[in-house]
């Protein structure tokens, strides 16, 4: 299960550099296009966050992983 939500958190770190590439690329592409790639990949990037977030609860009410908190005898 943590590798699953480590793949999905690079999948998301992937969607924003996209996001970025686009923003940064000029010349090759006109305005509109170039902001409607990077309209989408932000778009991708916070579904693949929500899909996350709902991921991380799912596994944690069916006991999948479990919440290790901070020690507190320290």
């Amino acid at each position: 299960m943590k590798t699953v939500m480590v793949l999905m958190f690079v999948a998301v770190l992937m969607a924003l550099a996209g996001a970025g590439i686009f923003m940064l690329r000029k010349g090759q592409q006109d305005a509109d296009r170039r902001s409607k790639n990077m309209a989408r990949a932000l778009a991708l990037r916070v579904g693949l966050s929500v899909a996350l977030f709902l991921f991380i609860l799912l596994s944690w009410s069916m006991g999948w992983v479990k919440p290790t908190g901070i020690p507190i005898n320290g």
